[in-house]
């Protein structure tokens, strides 16, 4: 059951899941940071480490797409 699955797929590159964050469950210093915005996402790791925290979900597809990252919706 210890089996080590490769997430990166044919293409090689890593997969990262993009997910809405609501800005009131983020620490004080992030949440005035957020400029007014009520939600911002999350670029995630496999392992769920959070990579990035961006203002929408475009430039979260973006930003992982310029670092040869795939991005999947994660609902």
């Amino acid at each position: 059951m210890n089996t080590r699955y490769d997430f990166a797929g044919e293409t090689g590159r890593p997969i990262v899941y993009v997910r809405a964050v609501n800005v009131a469950d983020l620490p004080q210093e992030m949440q005035e940071q957020a400029m007014g915005h009520e939600t911002l996402y999350a670029v995630c790791s496999v392992e769920g480490e959070r990579l990035a925290l961006v203002r929408d979900r475009a430039l979260a597809f973006v930003l992982a797409r310029q670092n040869d990252m795939v991005p999947v919706t994660v609902h």
